[in-house]
């Protein structure tokens, strides 16, 4: 074990033990996780049977962490405390880089906020038509509404709304493992009883890794996470930053996980790709088709949480991206730029919720090889070209897996457009 991962002491109380404070952070890189992709693992993950999600969940922890844990010793290795990951790559690369680095970073948030302006639709209408009784409104007027209300609720009211998310994310949490639990009796043989394809197992899993870094994201809010420690621990923040994304991983992948299997576990394949042409969360689906006034009108109720609250975070930093990508390329004064920004942003959300394409096909195509590059690849090549990276080098054959799921979240992307 090298020195920095052995256990140090600052201020007499040892960096490795666990305090009241890491399991808050714990909290706060599950919360930042855990939003809408969850509703829809589900339907990807258990689409190719039972045995391909069981590969996946083995393989989901240390991806997770690995990729995470890279992240945050990337953003350790600046010699500025109070960096962030576009000031590290600024460092590290030039101003060449860090351009590169936001630009990426926007093409990787823009996508989630598309995505996730067709997902409140459906959830939306699909609840009026099956649990209301109503008849379907016409999709640009019940799309335009939502967004704008949205969107509005960010603008006049972007404290309480950022106040209103964050506590939403426990009672969240607790409801989607209340009905993991509550599925439990609807479990059946159904999915066990598809016969594996061993041949193809490689590729199922293959192309399932995407969704998998798309659900288990928590890279938006490593910097902040790792200037923390970094200003209460100095040279040993390292460890600290080991220790709680690991934890984060584990309760990440337990919790989702379960979610996962407990919902696939309770429907047939049929049903999941029912779910995928209706283009709708797995919640709602589920409120379709069972008679439990608790799952009718709880589940689509937890899908519009969880994606209003993803909604509003991703918004703003699809947002500030792109006004930072206009700034420093334009002479128009910064209320202009906030103004067309955001307009384009909501116009932009509006056409493709109108045009309703595939939400699972947008997240694989659009939001996770962005992210993958940012969170997998990136730490990867800085550990082996960066000089200062070297002492946070993890080892070789945890660079390798890491630099290979990177890779393959990327590459299947490429393969499923030819398919």
């Amino acid at each position: 074990m090298s020195t920095i991962e052995k256990a140090v002491v600052t201020e007499d109380k040892p960096v490795s033990k666990w305090t009241y404070k890491d399991f808050t952070w714990v909290l706060s890189l599950f919360g930042t996780a855990v939003g809408a992709g969850v509703l829809f693992l589900p339907i990807k993950a258990g689409a190719g049977g039972f045995w391909p999600l069981v590969v996946l969940a083995i393989i989901a922890t240390p991806m997770i962490w690995l990729a995470h844990k890279g992240l945050a010793r990337f953003v350790l290795s600046s010699k500025n405390p109070n960096a962030d990951i576009t000031d590290t790559v600024e460092e590290h690369f030039g101003k060449v880089g860090a351009n590169i680095i936001t630009f990426a970073y926007f093409f990787a948030i823009y996508p989630i906020v598309l995505i996730y302006g067709v997902g409140i639709t459906n959830t939306v209408d699909s609840f009026l038509v099956n649990q209301l009784g109503i008849d379907p409104l016409p999709r640009w007027l019940l799309s335009g509404v939502l967004i704008a209300a949205m969107t509005a609720g960010v603008v006049f009211g972007r404290d309480l709304m950022l106040k209103l998310t964050s506590l939403m994310v426990y009672p969240l949490v607790f409801i989607l493992l209340a009905l993991s639990l509550y599925l439990i009796p609807e479990w059946n043989m159904s999915m066990l009883e598809v016969a594996p394809d061993w041949s193809a197992m490689p590729v199922i899993v293959w192309m399932a890794i995407p969704l998998i870094v798309f659900s288990f994201n928590h890279s938006p809010i490593i910097s902040q996470f790792t200037k923390d420690q970094r200003q209460q621990f100095g040279d040993n923040a390292v460890v600290k930053t080991d220790m709680i994304t690991g934890g984060a991983a584990l309760m990440l992948t337990g919790f989702v996980m379960f979610f996962v299997f407990s919902v696939v576990l309770s429907l047939s394949p049929a049903e999941l790709a029912v779910a995928k042409e209706q283009n709708i969360s797995v919640l709602s689906h589920i409120a379709n088709i069972n008679p439990s006034p608790i799952l009718s009108y709880l589940g689509p109720i937890v899908a519009f949480a969880a994606i209003v609250s993803s909604y509003f975070g991703h918004f703003l930093g699809a947002h500030e991206g792109l006004v930072g990508l206009i700034k420093s390329r334009s002479s128009f004064s910064v209320k202009k730029i906030q103004m067309a920004s955001m307009l384009f942003i909501v116009i932009t959300t509006w056409i493709v919720t109108i045009r309703n394409p595939s939400i699972l096909g947008m997240i694989e195509t659009m939001g996770a090889p962005m992210i993958a590059a940012i969170l997998f690849i990136l730490p990867v090549v800085s550990m082996n070209i960066v000089p200062a990276m070297k002492k946070f080098s993890t080892s070789k054959l945890a660079q390798i897996f890491t630099f290979i799921c990177g890779l393959a979240s990327i590459t299947s992307v490429i393969y499923g457009a030819f398919l």
